[in-house]
C-alpha cells in the first residue's frame, strides 16, 4: 500500500502550520514533515513539538534535517524527547545539508562523516548505548519507546551507499520515474552488499504536486523545484563528470542551471526557475488532473516507493492538500473485505 506525506514550510504564524497537519491528519495523510533550515524558516523542532500536541496519529519528521548544524548528540536527543512527547510518532529525514548549511557559510557533510554519525544518532535516539567522542554515552530515559526510523536522503552512489547500509529507507527528492528506478536500485544493492534484505528500504518520493489541469500555471509555480535538485546534482557532476556512473535524465538538465539564489529556496517564481525546461517541470513534479496524478503514482508505486511526500509550495496549497484526502488517497487505500 502506497502511504502518503505531506511537507509544511516552518513559516509563522506556527499556528497556520499545526491547522494544516491536523487537517492532514483528518484528510488520511500519514505523515507531515518539515524543513529544517533554520535561517531561511523558523525552528522546525519547535514546529513539530507543536504538531505533535495537537495530532494523535499522524508522524512528523524533517524532510530534512542533517548532522552537520547541531552537534549529532543534540539531534539525537532532540528526536528521541520528540518520539516520547508525540507518543511514538517521529521519523526522521536526514541528509548531507543543503541550505541549512550552505546559507551560514558550510559545505555539507562529508559522505564518510556523514554515515559515522547516522549510525550513532540511529542507536543514540532509540536508546541503546553508543560510542563518541571517547565516550560512552546512552539516553536511559529513551529506552522502551518505539523505534524511530531513520530516512536517507541522496542523489549520488555514495550517499545512496549510506542510504543502503544504515537507513530504513530513502528519500528521493524528486518524481521522475526512470531516475527515481536507479536510485532505488543503488541504494538496495548497497543493502544487500551490506547484509540487509533489500525490501527492508522504504523509498520515499518527495515532490510538489498541485491537482488541475492547468499545466501552464502550474509548471510556472513549480520550476523552483527542479532548479532545487539541480544545486544537489552539480557536486555530483564535480565529483562524477557525465559519462559514466550518473544516469544523464539527472545530470543533463542540471547543466543548464546557471546560479541558484537561496534567498529564493523553494519559493515560487524563484528566478532560478527560468532555467527549468516544461518537460523537466512535469517529470520531476506531479501535476495535471486527478486522473494523472493517479497514472504517475501507480507508476512509482511498481518501482517500490512505499511514500509519496507532496511538497505544497504553491497557491494552491490547502486546495492540492484537500483533493488529495478526498480523491485521490482513497483510491490507493485497501478494499475492505467482508
Amino acid at each position: 500500500m502506497l502511504d502518503f506525506g505531506v511537507t509544511f514550510l516552518p513559516d509563522p504564524p506556527a499556528h497556520t502550520f499545526v491547522d494544516r497537519v491536523v487537517r492532514a491528519e483528518e484528510l488520511g495523510f500519514r505523515y507531515a514533515w518539515t524543513y529544517d533550515s533554520h535561517i531561511l524558516w523558523q525552528e522546525g523542532y519547535v514546529f513539530l513539538s507543536l504538531a505533535a500536541a495537537a495530532t494523535s496519529k499522524i508522524k512528523l519528521g524533517h524532510c530534512v534535517t542533517n548532522p552537520g548544524i547541531r552537534e549529532p548528540t543534540v539531534t539525537a536527543s532532540a528526536y528521541a524527547t520528540l518520539q516520547d512527547v508525540s507518543g511514538g510518532r517521529m521519523v526522521m529525514g536526514i541528509g548531507r545539508g543543503d541550505s541549512s548549511r550552505r546559507v551560514v557559510g558550510l559545505q555539507p557533510v562529508p559522505v564518510k562523516q556523514f554515515e559515522t554519525a547516522l549510525e550513532m544518532i540511529k542507536d543514540l535516539m532509540n536508546g541503546r548505548e553508543v560510542q563518541w567522542n571517547g565516550r560512552s554515552l546512552q539516553l536511559q530515559w529513551a529506552q522502551g519507546q518505539p523505534e524511530i526510523p531513520m530516512y536517507v536522503a541522496g542523489y549520488g552512489p555514495r550517499a545512496l551507499g549510506v542510504a543502503g547500509r544504515v537507513g530504513d529507507g530513502v528519500i528521493i527528492q524528486l518524481a521522475d520515474p526512470e531516475i527515481t528506478r536507479w536510485i532505488i536500485e543503488r541504494a538496495r544493492d548497497a543493502a544487500v552488499q551490506a547484509g540487509r534484505e533489500p525490501d527492508a528500504l522504504a523509498p520515499i518520493v518527495c515532490a510538489p504536486a498541485v491537482v488541475d489541469a492547468d499545466l501552464p500555471r502550474w509548471r510556472e509555480e513549480t520550476r523552483w523545484f527542479p532548479a532545487m535538485v539541480s544545486n544537489h546534482v552539480k557536486d555530483l557532476i564535480a565529483r562524477y563528470g557525465t559519462d559514466g556512473e550518473i544516469p544523464k535524465a539527472l545530470t543533463d538538465f542540471a547543466q543548464a542551471v546557471k546560479e541558484y539564489d537561496y534567498a529564493e529556496h523553494s519559493q515560487v517564481g524563484a528566478a532560478h526557475g527560468k532555467y527549468i525546461s516544461d518537460e523537466i517541470t512535469e517529470r520531476f513534479c506531479i501535476l495535471g488532473d486527478v486522473d494523472d496524478h493517479v497514472a504517475k503514482l501507480r507508476e512509482l508505486e511498481e518501482l517500490g516507493v512505499r511514500q509519496v511526500d507532496l511538497y505544497l509550495m504553491t497557491s494552491a496549497l490547502d486546495e492540492t492538500l484537500e483533493r488529495y484526502g478526498k480523491e485521490v488517497i482513497p483510491q490507493f487505500q485497501p478494499t475492505a473485505v467482508t
